[in-house]
């Protein structure tokens, strides 16, 4: 299969409307080329490209800050002298002046298919901004590898934040490229906007279900996003990030696992399995040890979770990462009522909400995990209608 950027550069005439035009380029450490040179260094190699920007989204455009919430400078490439801006430092959105160095912009970000991912987010900043100065937006389109399920609720009016970019469910099924495509519609912007699509993109195909194994390497598109496994279970393992369990940053295995210091994994995953075994289809849980070397309970021995969902323990078409989750700090709550499990803190520039609020899109998840009357069946009642209109509202956007 080939993707957006390797078409562009293998096929003179996708490149032909940039000819005499300013050029930015939107990427970070996943935007490679099939032999994995970076597609700035790609496209200034390629001649007939004038280059006169590029942008950075959170963690940098080459990827050099770890944690999350860590801003990144603006600064001139050392070996091309064009400006590189930042989209996660003192800005999130594009300045007028950003917008000035470029008639066309190219996104090339590897997405991991999670609302929360927040390059979703950086891409609706940079649709709304091209539609006021009157520039083109190209997305050289990537595979989604979590593939086209969809789960979770869609975000509530008035949950919009930097990792909420619209009305989505946590799971979305949709590539970048479609993204973009359904943000133009909804957001009613006008824009030129257009899709370098990929050429055989199976996603439904095993083994990979969305991302071709065997056909492409995995660059980290963020330091904390180390294989297709934490890609295939991000969309629930991101919620820890609202709670004071550890999602196993610090580890070799993060958003892969969860625990802490205080809780007994063993009788964790028992009351999930009594709870709601029908949640637990499609991954195997293992019960594990870790000590992480920062973030959350740095230094202190936990007892926690790993989701597996690799050969052969998983299935596609019946994981869902989300309520997997969602299981676990019910289980927790229903084992220790009184567990101090919602972290209170500014998450991504949100001062007067919880976390885990933000991280969902609204207070559902919270408040159904909290009820200690409420069962499994009570947030699928709340759920699969919201699943089942995404992936009817998101059907006039598939590419693939």
């Amino acid at each position: 299969m080939e993707f957006g950027i390797d078409r562009l550069l293998a096929e003179p005439g996708l490149r032909q409307p940039l000819r005499d035009k300013r050029v930015a380029i939107l990427a970070h450490p996943a935007s490679v080329t099939r032999d994995l040179a970076h597609s700035l260094d790609a496209l200034a190699a390629c001649g007939d490209i004038n280059l006169t920007a590029a942008f950075g989204p959170q963690h940098g455009l080459r990827g050099d800050k770890q944690d999350n919430m860590v801003e990144s400078p603006d600064f001139a490439d050392p070996v091309l002298g064009i400006p590189v801006f930042s989209l996660y430092g003192k800005v999130r959105k594009p300045t007028d002046a950003m917008m000035d160095a470029f008639d066309i912009v190219l996104v090339d970000l590897q997405d991991l298919g999670c609302r929360i991912y927040t390059f979703v987010t950086t891409l609706r900043y940079l649709l709304e901004a091209a539609s006021k100065h009157r520039k083109a937006v190209w997305v050289l389109d990537r595979p989604n590898p979590a593939g086209r399920p969809v789960e979770s609720p869609i975000l509530r009016p008035g949950w919009e934040s930097f990792v909420g970019a619209g009305a989505m469910p946590m799971r979305h099924g949709l590539t970048l490229g479609e993204l973009g495509l359904w943000f133009v519609h909804t957001l009613k912007l006008d824009v030129e906007y257009r899709i370098i699509e990929m050429q055989g993109w199976r996603p439904d195909d095993a083994p990979g279900f969305g991302w071709p194994l065997g056909q492409c390497a995995w660059v980290n598109p963020s330091p904390n996003a180390p294989n297709l496994s934490m890609a295939r279970a991000y969309a629930g393992t991101v919620m820890l990030e609202g709670t004071t369990l550890s999602e196993g940053r610090g580890t070799t295995r993060p958003l892969e696992l969860f625990g802490a210091p205080d809780i007994d994994a063993r009788r964790l995953m028992a009351e999930m399995q009594r709870l709601a075994p029908h949640w637990l289809l499609g991954c195997h849980l293992r019960n594990c040890w870790f000590e992480p070397t920062f973030h959350k309970h740095v230094g202190k021995l936990c007892n926690g979770v790993q989701i597996h969902v690799e050969a052969p323990h998983y299935d596609h078409r019946t994981f869902k990462p989300w309520r997997v989750q969602a299981l676990a700090f019910k289980a927790l709550r229903r084992l220790n009522p009184d567990y101090p499990l919602w972290r209170d803190f500014a998450y991504e520039y949100e001062q007067d909400k919880l976390a885990i609020d933000v991280i969902n899109g609204g207070s559902l998840l919270r408040e159904w995990v909290d009820d200690a009357h409420a069962a499994p069946q009570d947030l699928d009642a709340l759920t699969i209608p919201d699943e089942e209109a995404w992936r009817s509202e998101r059907q006039a956007y598939l590419r693939y």
